[in-house]
């Protein structure tokens, strides 16, 4: 009997331990969040409302009439300082050396600008490097050695003087895309990487001051010495600021590297670089003012590059073929919708007048020449470069941008892609 009792009322012992270790681990997990709401005390730490929340924050204190008025006053009369100051110097010419050739994927290292009166006249300089906290690229790019570039400044150190300078003043630049695409880009990059630590200040540590880095500079408009070279039908072997500027006319010594220049200091280098942009500003004015086109940075995209270029270019960039490609354009066919069309840098007209005429005929617009481009809008065909000496070697045929935009007045119906078959 007493064994049989024993029997019955014993456990077996894998329940035993199971259950054990069921209530090991519920009586951990109830001590961890125990310690996590219990005060020194030892009471449970009560979590506050939303509404105790906004309380305990700090109130804004209201001003008096007497404190809005001062305010008010000191903002009219910074306004009207830095009205008096961009009247002395409405422009600003900038030179950007940086550590690769796309916006996306490289960095600034220098930056080089004057501000000029309206007359042309240096008001004031400014020069700095710019330390990119990575690979600074090769130094023949931008002169600068590994120690000078280590010593430089954060950019989110630069961004707030920089939009300073160019804020409110017309930018002169060479080869615009990529010089306003490497600011805007920095300038974005940068105001990301604050707002993140904002964010974290407001999770861990909400005594830490906001990180204020500045915001994208807002010119009053981007003036491009290379485009004012391309509207005069010049002749580039290459889009350097020396080679422009003395198919502009000025005399300044060749593009060519030489031993001479790769011995001076990279600030002196940039100081004349950008010397040449603002007199090639101030030698179109006088010379041929109606090849100055004033760019406003409300129009301009980046594209995949970073490149800052026109909306339209872009947008036709991004847009998808609608109509089969009819292949090379024959004058005895004349222009088929789908046709596709390259545009070429040499050309008089603006390419954005060209870009839009393609669109609107429904043939469609790519930046690169292959062997399925149609044909590729170029004035100069003596001697040939870049796409147009490509378009000659695959047998397509070059157009004027005036021939194009008569041709494009009559372009035949296409046949239209069939939509993709569902699987």
């Amino acid at each position: 009997m007493s064994e049989s009792s024993s029997h019955t009322n014993a456990t077996h012992p894998l329940s035993e331990d199971s259950s054990r270790s069921t209530e090991k681990n519920s009586t951990s997990a109830q001590r961890t969040r125990r310690r996590r709401r219990r005060r020194p005390s030892g009471t449970p730490t009560p979590q506050p409302t939303r509404n105790q929340k906004s309380q305990n924050r700090p109130q804004r204190r209201i001003l008096s009439q007497e404190e809005k008025a001062e305010r008010e006053a000191k903002r009219l009369q910074y306004q009207a300082e830095r009205a008096e100051e961009l009247a002395r110097s409405p422009y600003i010419a900038m030179t950007i050396h940086s550590s690769g050739i796309h916006p996306s994927t490289a960095h600034i290292v220098a930056i080089d600008a004057l501000l000029l009166s309206p007359t042309g006249e240096i008001v004031d300089e400014y020069y700095t490097v710019i330390n990119p906290v990575g690979d600074p690229g090769p130094q023949h790019l931008h002169g600068l050695t590994l120690v000078e570039i280590a010593e430089g400044s954060r950019f989110e150190q630069v961004l707030k003087p920089l939009g300073r300078l160019i804020d409110g003043r017309t930018l002169i630049v060479n080869n615009a895309p990529l010089s306003w695409g490497f600011i805007h880009n920095e300038a974005r990059c940068t105001m990301a990487k604050a707002a993140r630590a904002n964010r974290s200040r407001n999770n861990r540590n909400r005594s830490r001051r906001r990180h204020r880095v500045g915001h994208v500079p807002k010119p009053k408009g981007i003036i491009d010495t290379l485009s004012i070279a391309r509207r005069q039908a010049k002749f580039l072997p290459d889009i350097r600021i020396r080679t422009v500027a003395r198919a502009l006319g000025l005399e300044t010594a060749a593009a060519t590297a030489t031993v001479e220049r790769a011995r001076q200091p990279a600030a002196d280098v940039a100081r004349e670089e950008t010397t040449l942009v603002a007199d090639m500003f101030f030698h179109a004015q006088g010379q041929f003012p109606d090849a100055i086109a004033i760019t406003t940075p409300d129009t301009l995209r980046a594209d995949a590059f970073g490149l800052q270029r026109s909306a339209i270019r872009v947008d036709a960039i991004e847009a998808s073929a609608q109509y089969e490609n009819p292949g090379i354009y024959s004058p005895d066919t004349g222009l088929i919708a789908g046709m596709e069309v390259v545009v070429a840098p040499e050309i008089t007209l603006d390419p954005d007048i060209i870009i839009e005429a393609i669109v609107a005929a429904e043939l469609f617009y790519s930046e690169k020449v292959t062997r399925q481009t149609s044909l590729v809008v170029c004035n100069i065909t003596d001697p040939l470069t870049g796409k147009a000496m490509h378009a000659s070697r695959k047998g397509i045929p070059l157009i004027s941008d005036t021939d194009f935009l008569e041709l494009v007045k009559t372009v035949q119906p296409g046949t239209t892609i069939a939509p993709a078959e569902a699987s």
